[in-house]
C-alpha cells in the first residue's frame, strides 16, 4: 500500500489513505467506521472516483469488498484491484 501512496503523490494525482474497521467499547459494543468494504485508498483521476484495494499474496477481497465495487462501478466509479505496483503503473498509463 505505502508502494501505492508514494507512486500517486509522485505522480501529483489527488488521493487519500481511507481507514475503516470497528473499535470494542469498554461496554463490550462496537463503533464501526468508514463503510463497509471501502477500498484502501480513494484516488480522483481525470475526474473519476477510482477506489484503490492493495493486496498482498494469497489475500483476496472479502465480500463487503466486492460488494463495494459492484456499488461503485454502477455508480459511474472505477475499482482497482492491485497486488504489484506494476498493475498501478500500468492503469496510470
Amino acid at each position: 500500500m505505502k508502494a501505492c501512496l508514494d507512486l500517486l503523490t509522485a505522480k501529483r494525482i489527488f488521493h487519500y489513505r481511507q481507514n475503516s474497521g470497528a473499535l470494542k467499547t469498554e461496554r463490550g459494543g462496537f463503533v464501526r467506521f468508514g463503510a463497509v468494504g471501502v477500498p484502501d485508498i480513494i484516488a480522483v483521476i481525470n475526474g473519476k472516483y477510482i477506489g484503490i484495494e492493495c493486496k498482498v499474496g494469497k489475500n483476496k477481497q472479502s465480500e463487503g469488498q466486492k460488494e463495494f465495487e459492484v456499488k461503485l462501478k454502477k455508480a459511474g466509479g472505477d475499482y482497482w484491484l492491485i497486488y504489484f505496483i506494476d498493475e498501478l503503473l500500468l492503469k496510470l498509463s
